[in-house]
């Protein structure tokens, strides 16, 4: 009864308190009016919404060029202020990644590209990428995992949610050499954030229509750490009568998804199996150029791509998939109430994609990122929202 209690308190002090960022991301349908093609067309007048752009490692300024392309042909309001951050191409310094944070922090919203972690340790155990989400306490990953129509896969029809928490369990970076030879890796779990990644997933699922939740664990083996979340998401639950409620074991859970994925709405799960299951639900539906993800605080918004991945063999080839990415931009756009560019983007990429004329090898065919990138541009919606997309 107490624990129920401190989660009550918990669901009082977060509706009490709105902010922008995480919440306004989930509310916007209810309480924002959608932006039409003339308050767009009088939004680029009067000025650009900015947002931090981190193109990342690998191929990710070249997907972030394909971004820019786009949405200077249709005209989108917004002006991105961009930032090189990287651990591997001698970019690494604390002044960068505080200048990286200063305009997440100006500007509430970004778009990035994977930072790439290398394996060697240096001193320092947190990546960019940790520290980053720590900093700004980006504790919601959301990666929806949808068939794109025209695009056979083993799945079709898919359309489930991977939310996971990803400022604790076991990317906590606490390790250290107890004796010789013998290395701890500690895991952290605790109520306040079990708890606030649970609501957050009952509150996604009821907002977006969404029936059930699933919860993803190992108590059986972890029955302390695993079993807290356990139990603070069975305690939520009980807030939400009106959504069904299942929990799994995580290594069952991974094979069910191969098995009939049909089966789930939206799970939540820990941060290291959140990673595993993002990447093996991206699978199913394409690969991990398919899929756009994003990241939530409770005052910022971070689009990137569902499955991260610096494509590293791919770089300079002009061979990347720009879908994922233009998709996360485009969830970025109604993010910010910029639902007329948000739409057309959206519906450019799918319309590309179903035709099926131009395909980036990893989708079974032969186009260019710059083919693909053109051809979306050619999709968008007819008139552009500004003159021969200039």
């Amino acid at each position: 009864m107490a624990a129920l209690s401190g989660v009550r308190w918990l669901t009082r002090a977060l509706v009490a308190a709105p902010k922008p960022g995480a919440w306004r991301g989930l509310c916007t349908s209810a309480v924002a009016h959608s932006v039409s093609r003339n308050q767009a067309e009088d939004m680029r007048v009067e000025g650009a919404f900015p947002v931090t752009m981190v193109p990342g490692d690998g191929v990710g300024p070249e997907l972030m060029h394909a971004v820019k392309e786009v949405f200077k042909a249709g005209c989108v309001p917004v002006e991105f202020q961009e930032h090189y951050l990287s651990e591997v191409q001698n970019m690494a310094s604390e002044e960068k990644l505080d200048q990286v944070l200063s305009s997440m922090k100006e500007n509430k919203v970004a778009l990035i590209g994977k930072i790439h972690t290398p394996m060697e340790y240096k001193g320092e155990l947190a990546s960019y990428d940790m520290r980053l989400r720590r900093k700004l306490d980006l504790f919601a990953n959301v990666v929806h995992v949808k068939s794109l129509p025209g695009y056979k896969t083993r799945h079709n029809n898919l359309d489930l949610v991977i939310i996971r928490e990803q400022t604790e369990g076991e990317y906590s970076s606490l390790e250290h050499e107890s004796a010789r030879g013998v290395i701890e890796c500690l895991k952290i779990v605790t109520r306040t954030k079990s708890q606030r990644i649970a609501k957050f997933a009952f509150d996604y699922a009821t907002k977006k229509g969404r029936d059930k939740v699933t919860a993803v664990h190992k108590a059986n083996i972890m029955k302390l750490g695993d079993g807290l979340f356990l139990q603070c998401c069975e305690e939520v639950a009980e807030l939400y009568p009106k959504i069904k409620f299942e929990t799994m074991i995580i290594d069952n859970c991974c094979m069910q998804l191969v098995q009939n994925p049909y089966q789930f709405d939206v799970l939540v799960m820990p941060n290291l199996y959140g990673n595993i299951i993002d990447n093996l639900a991206a699978g199913l539906v394409g690969g991990a150029g398919v899929v756009p993800g994003e990241s939530y605080s409770a005052e910022y918004a971070v689009f990137e791509m569902g499955a991260r991945h610096p494509f590293a063999q791919a770089v300079g080839r002009n061979i990347a998939n720009p879908t994922a990415m233009l998709l996360s931009a485009s969830n970025m756009l109604r993010h910010l109430n910029l639902e007329y560019h948000s739409n057309m983007i959206a519906d450019a990429v799918k319309k590309v994609i179903k035709v099926g004329k131009v395909r980036t090898p990893d989708m079974g065919g032969y186009a260019t990122c710059r083919d693909f990138t053109d051809a979306v541009i050619d999709a968008l919606s007819q008139p552009h929202p500004c003159k021969g997309g200039q």
